[in-house]
């Protein structure tokens, strides 16, 4: 079969090149695109995610051979969750090569955080199946870079860490409200907006209500900083 030239730049883009590439199309299909004559990624997403996680678990041991498990979860967590992913698929413009129905399509699904995680989670998966654990390992450990050695910046709980801000300054701890949600019952997307006592605010977005919070949390802190 022969790729969509789409396609073709984003394997130059990915590194790898499929030999099934019925796969590497399945992974960039989501389910509002799907049919039943055209599988789309869901399962493919869950497979991904197990693989994932072997091996960033795999890495942050190797990183540090004395670590105690309560160091070791968090700084795994910081390099597996969704927000993580879906950077990771913006490297190398995954948005562009998602297939799409209509209604995400104008919704702006190719920069939904959600969507991109997922993606690139199928397409985890995807190369785990057309070549081996070992090809899933080279490309992952490729994109996330030097991810693995800095992760301790970015372990903390950005619930947490904002809650702590704000305490520090004697103000109330922030509230989340749910700005927006959509997608259909079976998979959902949370718009939530964090809000400190003195009205500083900020938007976050995921396919959980906590993982939304911890987005928007996340992006209000990096907002604080600056």
């Amino acid at each position: 079969m022969k790729l969509s030239r789409d396609l073709a730049a984003f394997q130059d883009r990915l590194g790898y090149a499929f030999t099934d590439r019925e796969l590497l199309i399945r992974a960039m299909t989501h389910a509002s695109f799907g049919s039943e004559t055209r599988p789309d990624n869901q399962r493919l997403e869950f497979l991904g995610d197990r693989v994932l996680g072997l091996v960033m678990a795999e890495a942050v041991m190797a990183q540090d051979d004395t670590a105690a498990e309560g160091q070791l979860a968090p700084r795994f967590n910081a390099l597996v969750r969704k927000e993580t992913c879906a950077e990771m698929a913006r490297t190398i413009d995954l948005g562009a090569v998602l297939k799409l129905g209509k209604s995400e399509q104008v919704t702006g699904g190719r920069r939904k955080l959600a969507l991109l995680g997922d993606g690139m989670e199928a397409l985890i998966a995807a190369i785990y199946l057309d070549g081996g654990l070992a090809a899933a390992r080279e490309v992952i450990l490729r994109l996330w870079g030097d991810r693995v050695a800095t992760v301790e910046d970015d372990a903390r709980d950005p619930k947490t860490t904002l809650q702590e801000w704000a305490q520090a300054r004697g103000m109330a701890p922030p509230d989340y409200e749910v700005v927006d949600r959509t997608g259909p019952d079976h998979a959902p997307v949370f718009r939530i907006r964090a809000v400190l006592e003195d009205g500083q605010a900020a938007e976050g977005e995921a396919t959980a209500k906590r993982a939304a919070e911890q987005d928007a949390a996340r992006h209000l802190l990096a907002t604080l900083k600056d």
